[in-house]
């Protein structure tokens, strides 16, 4: 069962803190949907769950989850000691077309101007059902954040220009990097050659690395933040 979309961010928020301790077992229960033993063909299962609770309206759409509020909501998968177990997928980046395009206009800066972060247990030895979820932060980010997402994105921006996608790696930007972003392989989309030329290649997308993430969730939990 869906919730209506949240009025306000304070409406946002208590729905965040009362969900913060329990279990995804208990929060699906409540919503009315099945657990999957295990989320390898179930990736996205988690994020669907919190969306449904929170009442995110955006789906699968180029758009923030709460565009009314200007909020994007990322859940963050954690390991024992509490750091981040994985990089967050931001958005696809765009391979074609890209004259013109800065960082101001870019769909990275616009997923990431708020986000609602919610730290969920990810070890795998946890059964999902017993994985709790933990208190929720809405990050903005700092000038220097933005100053170093802004870096990464235009160098990387740079190299899909030059015709260079197939040479930028996970390695390449110090907070934010390019990865396939497909089912498989075999999916193809247009970019840009060497030449100038189309070229057929798979599809990208930006992810946070996870020192990037561990550094929001350290200022949000450090006692001296």
């Amino acid at each position: 069962m869906s919730q209506h979309p949240p009025k306000d961010i304070d409406e946002l928020m208590d729905r965040v803190n009362n969900m913060a301790g329990i279990t995804l077992g208990q929060l699906a229960n409540h919503v009315g949907v099945p657990v999957p033993a295990n989320l390898r063909r179930d990736k996205g299962w988690i994020g669907q769950l919190i969306e449904t609770e929170l009442g995110a309206t955006a789906g699968s759409k180029p758009m923030q989850d709460f565009a009314h509020l200007g909020v994007e909501l990322k859940t963050i998968p954690l390991s024992y000691s509490g750091t981040p177990l994985e990089t967050t997928y931001v958005c696809v980046a765009p391979l074609i077309n890209i004259q013109g395009l800065t960082w101001e206009s870019s769909l990275v800066r616009h997923k990431l101007q708020r986000v609602l972060w919610i730290p969920i247990e990810g070890e795998r030895d946890i059964p999902v059902a017993e994985r709790r979820i933990g208190t929720g932060i809405l990050w903005t980010p700092s000038a220097q954040e933005e100053a170093q997402l802004q870096q990464d994105w235009e160098e990387i921006m740079e190299l899909i220009a030059l015709g260079q996608v197939e040479r930028i790696t996970a390695r390449h930007g110090d907070v934010l990097q390019l990865r396939p972003k497909a089912a498989n392989s075999r999916v193809m989309t247009d970019s840009i050659g060497l030449d100038g030329q189309v070229i057929q290649t798979n599809p990208r997308g930006f992810y946070l690395k996870t020192s990037f993430t561990a550094n929001i969730l350290n200022r949000a939990f450090s006692p001296h933040a």
